[in-house]
Parts: structure tokens; sequence; C-alpha cells
């Protein structure tokens, strides 16, 4: 009889444990279902389902800017595996800005070949060429692609060439546009 209560002593002081840290720990934190990155993802990358996952994070840790369906976006950054999905990180999304210290700005690159082989999320220094004196000047550099003309896209006007929205610090704003206005433009990739 002895060994039995002692037993069910026993028995009852682990379930009064239980009780008690189950009283005083927090309740569990609202969880909240947000797109993540399935794998890592390039610049550029239109994101496909198998690119996209479902991420449960608590409410609180929850990014800005969250997406609900990025499927079919461009990505305007590289972005790493787990990663969650924000409108800033993507090209054309409403509330998608260029980086802190970037403004975006439209130029006309003159060679619509040379235009169509850029993509979002490329970085790429901008020169200027003036063909009369033979000399030819950065105007830009480590500017970001934000958003490049579709391969179809035909340009119209005498000007020719295709528009690409770059993002450049504010300080080279008006040297871009000067130049973009007066020269020949053309770009390097930066490193």
């Amino acid at each position: 009889m002895l060994a039995r209560r002692r037993l069910l002593a026993a028995v009852c002081a682990a379930v009064a444990v239980v009780a008690a840290l189950r009283a005083v720990s927090p309740p569990p934190p609202r969880l909240v279902v947000v797109p993540a990155a399935a794998h890592d993802l390039a610049a550029g990358a239109v994101l496909g389902p198998d690119d996209v996952v479902a991420l449960r994070l608590p409410a609180d840790a929850v990014p800005g800017g969250a997406l609900d369906d990025p499927v079919g976006a461009t990505l305007a950054a590289p972005v790493r595996s787990g990663e969650p999905l924000t409108d800033v990180r993507l090209v054309g999304q409403p509330g998608s800005r260029p980086p802190p210290g970037l403004v975006a700005t439209p130029v006309r690159l003159p060679d619509a070949a040379a235009a169509g082989l850029l993509r979002p999320g490329d970085r790429i220094d901008l020169l200027a060429t003036d063909a009369r004196r033979g000399r030819t000047w950065q105007v830009a550099s480590d500017a970001l692609v934000l958003q490049t003309p579709a391969a179809d896209e035909t340009t119209a006007g005498p000007l020719g060439g295709r528009v690409v929205l770059l993002g450049v610090p504010v300080s080279s704003v008006e040297k871009v546009q000067g130049a973009a206005v007066a020269l020949y433009l053309g770009y390097t990739y930066s490193d």
C-alpha cells in the first residue's frame, strides 16, 4: 500500500509541476503566413510557383510590405533562401522604390539591342560619348537597373532606342539627364 501511495504522490507532483509551468508560460505567438524564397534567387528572376514557399512567422516579426502573392513578379535584387519577399525586393510592384540613396530616373539608351541585354537588378556604369570630340566619360557609376522594356516592345518616335528605368544617386541625376539629351549613352556592367 505504501509503495502505491508513493507512486501516486510522484505522479500527482509531476502533474502539478507540469500544470504550474503551463500556467506561467506565455501563450504561443500568433503566426502569420508570408511568402518567402524557396531557394537562392538571382536579381532579375521572374518568380514562379516553385520559387516561393509559405513561411510562418510570429505576427510581430513579419516585415513591412510583405506580399500576398509574388508569383510572376521580377526581383530587383538577389534574395536568399528563406528570406520573406516584400514589395521593395520586386520591380514594378506598388510601393517599390529604389534603395536608399538612389532615385529612379528614365534613361533612353540609343542602342535598343544593348538595352535589351539589361535585366532588373543589374548594376551598370553609364557612359556618355561625344562623337565630335571623340571622348567618352562616366556619368554614373553602379546604377541599378529597376525596369527594362519588354522584349517585344517597340520604340516609337524619332529618337529610337529603348527607355530603361535606372536607380542613380541624387547627385548624378542632372549629369545623367543632360548626357541623355546631348550625347550617345552606353554602359558597362559594374563589379
